[in-house]
């Protein structure tokens, strides 16, 4: 039995995307559950949109997603000469011919066709036009009339009549071959045995087909996987948004969390489990549980997944994570043990609290150390869906002054004399407080503030003066981790305001 071999055959003409990458995942966790082999193969044949960068990107985000390849990458720009031999082997054997018919006469022939309600394709007007050296020309293949049926792993049987393909472009020259020309060389030299790819590829295989079988190929077997839906059910695109493996990096997402949701885009189980580490999902991967429907890309799913693996974190772990976005906000500056990471981009890295040497609240100049952050980072630990989210939910921490409206601080209908009167009541109980940890301020407040007719008009003003938010953790533990200078000033800057 031969080896399982899959590939994942990116085009570097933009950033990974979410679509791709769940391609890429999908051929991995089958060669790896076959104990197969993965290829990455970079389709750069398209010389004036594929650059470097997006090359760099590709592999970048497959190495961050844990999607390490076995052979690669390979690179179609280096690989011309192969090509060429192919495809003057096809045009000696006269299943291809040079068509130097120019793009007007080609849009004429297409609108006849479209106005007598015929499906365009080209009828081989150059097919016996012979050598016309020198004019532009381009090399297409002679499509031989019939059924071709393939046996998709995922949709079943798969028929197409050949008829309506007409004779299609293989290649610019005999040095730029086209997609559907080079991938079935490829496919053949790196003895691919499964092509899983998106169901937009689906008119693509009956070309590949009639091409392998002129050159005497073997065929590889197919899977084509359900397209990715925005929620409004329509193709995932621009349109919806930046969904480039990049972005959702500097977000604050996982690597573990985006491949358990890639995973159940189209894929499930057959039972209603929903986290799954890359090791499971190896065990369990097979593409009869892949659906045939499109997938939707549900970003709550994702936001759920990854809360779920950012609880799961020490704090360490998590503060360390979190530490880039503080720096890149302006919350804090570090000073660098290692001169080299100083101007490095930190955002979606992972940037090691042993290449600081101290960090510094940037507002008040103050030392803050790592254990004061972990403490601050705990108290929304449970709240976090991305790690980004920490700047939002904590930047009240690292500023002189808190910017909101007084309206904030007023319990439903309590009128400002309340509010003041309640905040300094607060201020006169804090004063007397020595012990300065939540158990002991929650145990001396609370009585005071379930003695009034509603302990909202306490605690209310009492943690939007901590904090100016509407929603935030509770007064006690902002509290603990602002300390009792800091705490009892935030009360009075409240005072002033009303």
């Amino acid at each position: 039995m031969s080896t399982t071999r899959t590939r994942f055959a990116p085009s570097p003409t933009g950033p990974l995307h979410m679509g791709n990458a769940r391609t890429a995942l999908f051929n991995y966790l089958f060669a790896k559950n076959q104990k197969g082999i993965f290829v990455l193969r970079i389709e750069d044949t398209d010389r004036e949109r594929s650059k470097p960068e997006w090359e760099k990107d590709v592999l970048e985000n497959l190495e961050w997603l844990g999607l390490k390849w076995n052979e690669g990458p390979f690179r179609q720009s280096e690989r011309t000469e192969l090509y060429k031999k192919h495809l003057e082997k096809l045009i000696e054997e006269k299943k291809a011919y040079y068509c130097y018919c120019l793009p007007d006469e080609l849009e004429a022939q297409r609108q006849d066709q479209m106005s007598r309600g015929e499906a365009p394709r080209y009828t081989g007007t150059c097919r016996t036009a012979g050598d016309r050296e020198g004019k532009p020309s381009v090399i297409r293949f002679l499509t031989v009339s019939k059924q071709i049926t393939f046996q998709d792993l995922i949709r079943g049987k798969i028929s197409f009549d050949t008829a309506l393909l007409g004779d299609f472009v293989i290649a610019k020259d005999l040095e730029t071959p086209l997609y559907n020309f080079s991938v079935v060389i490829d496919d053949n030299e790196m003895n691919i045995t499964h092509v899983i790819r998106g169901e937009d590829h689906i008119p693509n295989t009956p070309k590949q087909i009639l091409m392998q079988e002129a050159l005497g190929l073997s065929q590889p077997q197919y899977a084509h996987l359900p397209l990715l839906l925005g929620e409004d059910r329509t193709k995932l695109s621009k349109r919806h948004g930046d969904n480039s493996v990049t972005k959702f990096r500097e977000q604050g997402y996982l690597p573990e969390a985006a491949i358990n949701f890639l995973s159940l885009l189209g894929w499930n189980p057959g039972d209603n489990r929903e986290i799954f580490s890359l090791e499971q999902l190896i065990k369990e991967f097979s593409l009869k549980h892949i659906q045939k429907g499109g997938a939707i890309f549900n970003i709550n799913r994702l936001n759920y997944i990854n809360g779920y693996y950012l609880r799961k974190k020490s704090l360490k772990e998590l503060t360390e994570l979190c530490l880039p976005y503080f720096v890149h906000e302006g919350l804090i500056e570090p000073t660098w043990k290692e001169k080299s990471v100083a101007g490095a981009n930190i955002v979606g890295g992972h940037l090691g609290w042993k290449l600081i040497q101290e960090c510094i609240v940037t507002q008040t100049k103050e030392k803050i150390s790592l254990t004061q952050l972990e403490h601050i980072v705990a108290l929304y630990q449970e709240r976090l869906q991305k790690v980004s989210d920490i700047v939002e939910l904590t930047d009240f921490f690292f500023v002189k002054e808190l910017d909101y409206p007084k309206e904030l601080l007023q319990w439903k209908k309590a009128t400002d004399e309340e509010t003041k009167e309640s905040l300094k009541q607060v201020e006169n109980i804090l004063e007397e407080i020595d012990q300065w940890d939540k158990e002991n301020l929650e145990k001396i407040i609370m009585p005071k503030a379930n003695a009034g007719k509603d302990r909202g008009y306490m605690l209310w003003p009492f943690r939007v003066a901590l904090t100016g938010k509407k929603a935030s953790a509770g007064p006690f533990e902002i509290a603990e981790v602002l300390g009792k200078e800091q705490t009892i000033q935030r009360v009075q800057d409240a005072q002033k305001k009303l």
